[in-house]
């Protein structure tokens, strides 16, 4: 690519979302460009600054294609700005972006330009609400298990905990992710007192900005979610009218109620004002100390070493935290089966029971009720459910067989077939949640087209869709790859489908995308769908 035609990339992070906290080259970057990037919230947030750039918007979750666009913009010789609240380098574009251009063997020299403006990030911008929490050393962990393992995060948890960081959790929790943040208070209530401060900032400097002060103990009780930053202090974080302060450590060198401090300032950085630093353990360890050469210090040192040897004492001089006893959480999909919608009253009252006060029941559009329990006994309540007539599934990346109701059984010929497609597919793991519509008649009046995979029963044979995605600005039903397919034939043909999905599937990759990317699966090709028709509309227009 010659100098003339060289395109340049902005990835921009705008900050916690107002103008306020934009900083002036981010105002520049947006305005110089001639396309504009971005998720349709951030567009959205950033449209005053626009003027006449050409946009490119996409749902949450296309990432990879919002990157993609953008490179190609670039190299084509346009200015192009992928934009990120908060700062694009912390979970946001700028890393991604650098991976599509590293796929495309990109040199800088000779490539694209590209600049990465940084901008505030929920760490800081939730700390300054919160008062000064992030005062030490702290960490972010972000909860998402999409793209990270969630034996990797627990870990990270568990170390940030047993070093007494601060820690901030992005993407705590969302409507499928709850037990994450459950699981991660379990984790820090090993290494930390329940009294722990713990700030809960929700949108910082957005209209619907939210600010909660709470305990480890008791955060949960509090509205948790996506647009929701967790702030958990260490073991010298305090709160003091309503804000959260977590001290440096200048109490440990100054008197910070006297104007005239003991130590002069060509005495303060003298290892024996700091005899806690390693300059002077080390200074220490290479003189041979007897007892009366000590000073006091060092005697408090010793005593210190010993407590903590005892297991008196933790490494930071406090009296160990003895873990609270945290019950498992059990998360099951409780349904009446897979062609039946009908509850008994026995069986209400047992889910009921279960549940218990300390549980909870949350009905889905899918046809099934999601239990939530405490529990050391999983097998037990799984047991008990199904003896009171519960179908029960795990939930979470699994395959979901849902049917329509077929007329009260009217047209109920196809149930069989629909029961031995859940009985060899239900609750199978696959790379991300997978949904199997099954119509029971030709009307099709439930929408299992736009599924990720549609089955029709049109008299004693089956059509076959693939690839349906049913929300976004882009949702499209799924494509007919067959029709005519005798019983035994559709559960071979779906069953194959899967089974090459849960085995060639990237992790958290949607079915509709893995059918684009492969484009054969089973032998059914795929087909490129027209692009929809991106309207804004007005509210109440």
């Amino acid at each position: 690519m010659n100098g003339k035609n060289r395109g340049k990339l902005y990835v921009v992070g705008f900050g916690p979302g107002h103008f306020d906290h934009m900083t002036h080259r981010a105002r520049e970057a947006i305005r110089d460009s001639d396309v504009i990037v971005g998720y349709n919230t951030y567009v959205d947030i950033i449209r005053d600054l626009l003027v006449n750039q050409e946009i490119v918007q996409t749902g949450m979750t296309e990432e990879v294609s919002r990157a993609q666009t953008a490179v190609e913009l670039a190299e084509s010789g346009k200015k192009v700005a992928v934009i990120s609240s908060g700062d694009a380098g912390v979970y946001g574009m700028a890393g991604l972006v650098y991976e599509v251009l590293v796929e495309k063997e990109w040199h800088p020299c000779e490539g694209v330009e590209v600049e990465v403006i940084p901008g505030v990030s929920a760490i800081n911008s939730c700390a300054a609400l919160l008062g000064s929490p992030v005062m030490h050393d702290a960490c972010t962990i972000s909860l998402s298990d999409h793209l990270t393992p969630w034996e990797t995060i627990a870990r990270r948890i568990e170390a940030a905990a047993a070093a007494d960081f601060v820690i901030a959790l992005y993407n705590p929790k969302s409507g499928r992710r709850t037990r994450q943040i459950v699981e991660t208070q379990r984790i820090l209530l090993q290494y930390r007192s329940p009294d722990t401060p713990v700030g809960l900032v929700k949108s910082a400097y957005r209209e619907r900005q939210h600010v909660v002060i709470t305990t480890l103990g008791e955060m949960l009780d509090h509205e948790i979610g996506m647009l929701t930053t967790v702030l958990i202090g260490n073991s010298t974080t305090f709160v003091h009218h309503g804000l959260m302060i977590t001290p440096r450590g200048y109490q440990r060198k100054y008197t910070l109620t006297q104007k005239e401090q003991a130590l002069k300032p060509h005495e303060r950085l003298r290892t024996e004002a700091e005899p806690w630093s390693l300059n002077a353990q080390t200074e220490q360890s290479d003189k041979p100390v007897t007892k009366e050469a000590k000073n006091p210090v060092a005697w408090a040192e010793e005593a210190l070493a010993l407590l903590q040897a005892a297991g008196k004492v933790t490494a930071t001089g406090s009296p160990p935290i003895t873990a609270p006893n945290v019950t498992p959480i059990l998360e099951v999909a409780v349904s009446s089966g897979v062609a039946e919608k009908k509850w008994t009253s026995n069986q209400m009252a047992a889910l009921a029971s279960l549940a218990g006060d300390k549980g909870e029941i949350t009905y889905t559009p899918d046809h099934q009720m999601i239990l939530r329990i405490p529990t050391d006994d999983p097998d037990s309540v799984v047991r008990r459910l199904k003896d009171a007539g519960w179908s029960v599934q795990p939930v979470g990346d699994v395959v979901q067989v849902k049917a329509c109701d077929f007329c009260d059984g009217d047209k109920g010929e196809s149930i069989p077939h629909a029961e031995e497609l859940n009985r060899r597919l239900g609750g199978m793991n696959v790379p991300k949640e997978l949904k199997i519509g099954f119509n029971g008649c030709a009307m099709a009046c439930y929408g299992a087209v736009t599924e990720d995979i549609g089955i029709v029963y049109r008299r004693g044979t089956y059509d076959l869709f693939l690839g349906g995605k049913k929300i976004g600005r882009n949702a499209h039903p799924a494509q007919r790859v067959a029709e005519g397919l005798t019983p035994e034939a559709m559960l071979a043909a779906v069953e194959n489908v899967v089974r090459e999905y849960a085995e060639k599937g990237h992790p958290n990759e949607r079915f509709h995308k893995f059918f684009k990317r492969v484009q054969e699966v089973n032998g059914f090709r795929y087909r490129e769908q027209p692009q929809p028709v991106a309207v804004d509309t007005v509210c109440g227009d």
